[in-house]
C-alpha cells in the first residue's frame, strides 16, 4: 500500500516549451534534453526548408563567408548572404527562389547567412536535437514536436542578436498549435503567442512594421517575403546531423 501511495504521489513529468527571443540569450536555457527549433523566417530557415523539401541532398551551414571556400573543390553549391544581399562571387544567397528542385535537387549546398547559420551553430553545442522551423513546414514540424517526449526551445535567430518580429510570430504560431500538448510555458512563449494571435489574419500586413521586412523591401525582394509567409507548402523537416542539414526520417 505504501508503495502504491508513493507512486501515486510522485509528480507526473510534463513537457515544457520555451521561446528564446534572440541567440544572445541561449546560454540562459538548459537544452541538453530539448529539441531546439531554429527560426529565421526572412529568409534562411524558410529557404533551407524549401531546399530540403525540393530534394537537396544536404545543406551545410557554416559560420563565415570564408568557410564556404573550404568546400570549393567538393562540387557543392556555395551560398552566402550578408545584410540581405548575395555575397559577390557565390552561387546564390538565401532567397527561397534559389532553392527550387531544378537548382538544388540531388545537390549539397554550403550556406552562410547573417543570422540563421549563427543560431544553428549555437544550438548545436548543447541541444539534444536541432531542427528547422518555418511557416512553410509549420504543421509537419508541430506534428513531430507533439510526438516526441522532449522539451522544446524555439530559438529565434533575430537580427544581429536583437529581437525581431517575424521569428517571434512564428514561435507564437508553434506555441498556439502545441498548447494542448505542453504544460509549462515561459513568459516569452505567452508574449509570442499573443503577438501571433494579433497578426495571424494578415501576417504580411503586420510585418510591414518590422525592421527586417523594411530592410528587405529596400532590396526589392518583396516576393521573397510573401513566399516565406506561406503556410504548409512543405512537408520536410530539416534536422542537423553532424555538420549537415538533411531531411528528418520520421
Amino acid at each position: 500500500m505504501l508503495l502504491d501511495t508513493l507512486v501515486l504521489d510522485t509528480p507526473r513529468m510534463s513537457k515544457k516549451i520555451e521561446v528564446c527571443l534572440t541567440p544572445a540569450l541561449i546560454g540562459l536555457y538548459d537544452i541538453e534534453e530539448s529539441i531546439v527549433v531554429v527560426i529565421d523566417i526572412l529568409r534562411a530557415t524558410s529557404s533551407i526548408t524549401y531546399g530540403i523539401d525540393n530534394g537537396a541532398e544536404a545543406i551545410i551551414p557554416v559560420a563565415h563567408v570564408e568557410d564556404c571556400l573550404n568546400y570549393r573543390d567538393c562540387g557543392f553549391l556555395l551560398a552566402a548572404e550578408r545584410n540581405g544581399e548575395v555575397v559577390t562571387g557565390y552561387d546564390f544567397g538565401n532567397s527561397p527562389f534559389s532553392y527550387t528542385k531544378e537548382k538544388v535537387g540531388g545537390k549539397t549546398v554550403v550556406l552562410t547567412t547573417t543570422n540563421g547559420t549563427k543560431a544553428l551553430h549555437l544550438a548545436q553545442k548543447n541541444a539534444y536535437q536541432v531542427v528547422i522551423g518555418s511557416f512553410l513546414n509549420l504543421d509537419s514540424l508541430c506534428t513531430y514536436l507533439q510526438s516526441q517526449d522532449k522539451n522544446v526551445l524555439l530559438l529565434c535567430a533575430g537580427w544581429k542578436d536583437q529581437f525581431n518580429l517575424e521569428d517571434t510570430l512564428f514561435a507564437g504560431a508553434v506555441v498556439n498549435k502545441l498548447r494542448q500538448n505542453f504544460e509549462h510555458f515561459d513568459d516569452s512563449s505567452v508574449a509570442a503567442e499573443d503577438l501571433y494571435l494579433l497578426a495571424k489574419d494578415d501576417l504580411r500586413k503586420y510585418l510591414r512594421k518590422s525592421s527586417h521586412s523594411n530592410r528587405l523591401a529596400q532590396l526589392n525582394i518583396e516576393e521573397d517575403v510573401v513566399f516565406c509567409l506561406q503556410l504548409n507548402v512543405c512537408k520536410a523537416i530539416p534536422v542537423l546531423e553532424g555538420e549537415r542539414l538533411v531531411a528528418l526520417k520520421k
